[in-house]
């Protein structure tokens, strides 16, 4: 029902290639492909040439299922995998030219939590990661871990080994030691995964003001709330490739403008139910003992005549509202027309 926008997004993603001036972006990725080689099986094109821009300032979410090429993208925004082809510019280095430089703009949380040692505490972390980014020598170094540490509500637990921590509050000390070196770009896959609700509103709250801060956010995620609360722009790759790639509302925007739900009483005629089947913008389902209609509008006079058709038999409708959408929906409804083509 909503391939047409799909494919207009598709479209728009496709040439995500509107591309501004490098220098204006955090994040440049150009035409950048990675392809593993294996020896007894077929080779797997894990990245096929895709091209987007990161905004500074931004949250930017970065979409997929499992297998969709995300953490490989992400891998080599880091400098931890060389690209096939294409070129990646982290606040305008060249990150294949210029690897130690672009990783001095750069910080991330890989696979969830697992950027901390269980056995140090959480200032004991804090410490040993800013050593190893460089940063022992800053004279204010002890204060910048404490202010971490009070910004994710850490302090009463900083002598405590990460080990004993609960589940949110290790994700909150991956943060922290991903921020302690105080790197422009932050790169965060799945930073909610497996938390309860109220640690998950807790890391996205402390995102925004990270965010707040002039800080450029990649998230990478399977949790369509992350991206509508907190996300400005999204990039939806499938397969390698990028299937979707605009602005969060705008998305939403799009598809919730015309999604319509109408709600009958039973009592539709073969003659009614042959016809409302005909009409490629609407989905029926039966529903106990009523029948709900889904429609995706391109044309509103699409609505009169499913009206129309319900006066024949004098259809009682129960209720006609506006769909609301979650960006779930829009995530599967843009996976199935990419897969179709």
């Amino acid at each position: 029902m909503a391939g047409a926008r799909v494919r207009r997004q598709q479209e728009r993603a496709a040439g995500s290639a509107e591309m501004t001036d490098p220098t204006e972006a955090a994040l440049v990725v150009e035409n950048l492909s990675k392809t593993y080689r294996q020896r007894k099986k077929a080779d797997i094109t894990a990245v096929d040439n895709i091209s987007f821009q990161v905004p500074r300032g931004q949250i930017f979410g970065l979409l997929g299922p499992n297998g969709a090429g995300k953490t490989t993208t992400v891998k080599m925004i880091c400098g931890l995998i060389k690209p096939d082809s294409g070129r990646i510019l982290v606040n305008g280095v060249d990150m294949l030219k210029q690897r130690r430089r672009g990783l001095s703009q750069v910080s991330a949380v890989l696979e969830g939590n697992r950027n901390i040692y269980w056995r140090l505490t959480a200032r004991e972390n804090l410490e040993f990661f800013a050593a190893l980014k460089g940063q022992s020598g800053r004279q204010d170094l002890a204060e910048r871990i404490s202010e971490l540490l009070a910004f994710f509500d850490l302090t009463d637990k900083e002598a405590e080994p990460a080990r004993r921590l609960s589940r949110g509050m290790q994700q909150k000390l991956a943060l922290a030691v991903c921020l302690v070196a105080d790197t422009p770009i932050v790169v965060l896959d799945e930073p909610t995964l497996g938390l309860d609700v109220k640690a998950s509103y807790e890391i996205r709250a402390r995102l925004q003001e990270i965010a707040g801060d002039q800080k450029t956010i990649i998230i990478t995620t399977h949790d369509m709330n992350v991206v509508e609360d907190i996300c400005q722009e999204v990039v939806v790759i499938d397969k390698g490739r990028i299937v979707a790639a605009d602005k969060t509302e705008n998305l939403l925007n799009l598809f919730q403008a015309r999604s319509y739900q109408i709600e009958i009483r039973e009592g539709l005629t073969a003659s009614q139910r042959d016809s409302l089947l005909e009409l490629d913008f609407l989905e029926l389902q039966q529903n106990k003992d009523k029948v709900i209609l889904d429609l995706e509008l391109q044309n509103a006079s699409n609505l009169y005549r499913v009206i129309d058709i319900l006066e024949e038999n004098q259809t009682i409708i129960e209720a006609i509202r506006q769909e609301q959408l979650n960006f779930e929906k829009i995530f599967m409804e843009l996976l199935e027309n990419g897969r179709r083509r």
